[in-house]
């Protein structure tokens, strides 16, 4: 079961907290969730610079709270708290134009209401990105972009999360490497993976590289911990 689905979803619960936590009953519940997604897209191309990692979202009535971990986060915060208050200003003005938006191709209801909504934003560091799967497989795949050889990328990668102190790390590429003409997958590893032992503290996560030849699939797994006895 382990080999099958997304280590972090296999873990819920145990070892990984829901990124979304609100409640919502029939309609709202789908608009909440594609209103989630489209901010983490939103979030994820504004950070990228400041080493977008995730967000936590948190709603109450009329009140959402954003819970961001990004790498560098002097970046995000600003000098005396001022890209802090950009941030949060560019979200809500994001956010009251979707609705708006979702509202207009939805007539006879109201989605949602668009002027009362306050936000409120939290930054949170990330201790070891080098123990982080999504900025460990967007470093490989911009570098795979940049035309820098796979092997090479990949092995640089291992070496880091390593050293970094995880118990094992798994990188898999999938797709016309290197500019090949037939598409193939090629896999890199160290140390242990344990992906169906579930106290297991495992991170997974994809990241497309869009190079002359196609696309190429990153995948990052990284097993932060050594099994207990």
């Amino acid at each position: 079961m382990g080999q099958k689905i997304n280590p972090k979803i296999f873990r819920l619960g145990n070892i990984y907290s829901w990124g979304s936590r609100w409640f919502a009953s029939g309609k709202r519940y789908g608009d909440f969730l594609l209103e989630d997604a489209k901010l983490r897209e939103y979030l994820a191309k504004k950070l990228k610079i400041a080493g977008f990692l995730e967000v936590e979202i948190e709603r109450s009535i009329n009140k959402m709270k954003l819970i961001i971990h990004v790498s560098k986060p002097g970046i995000v915060i600003g000098r005396g708290g001022s890209g802090l208050e950009d941030m949060k200003k560019a979200i809500e003005r994001f956010l009251i134009q979707f609705r708006k938006n979702r509202q207009q191709k939805t007539p006879g209801r109201i989605w949602t209401e668009t002027g009362k909504l306050k936000v409120e934003i939290a930054v949170e560091p990330v201790k070891e990105p080098n123990l982080s799967a999504p900025l460990v497989a967007i470093s490989v795949a911009d570098q795979l972009v940049r035309r820098i050889p796979p092997k090479r990328a990949c092995n640089q990668a291992i070496e880091r999360v390593m050293n970094a102190g995880a118990a094992g790390v798994k990188i898999l590429l999938s797709g016309r490497i290197n500019g090949a003409e037939i598409a193939r997958r090629e896999k890199f590893t160290a140390g242990s993976i344990p992906l169906s032992t579930i106290r297991e503290e495992v991170d997974f996560a994809i990241s497309p590289a869009l190079t002359k030849s196609g696309y190429v699939g990153v995948k990052v797994w990284i097993c932060r911990k050594k099994m207990s006895t």
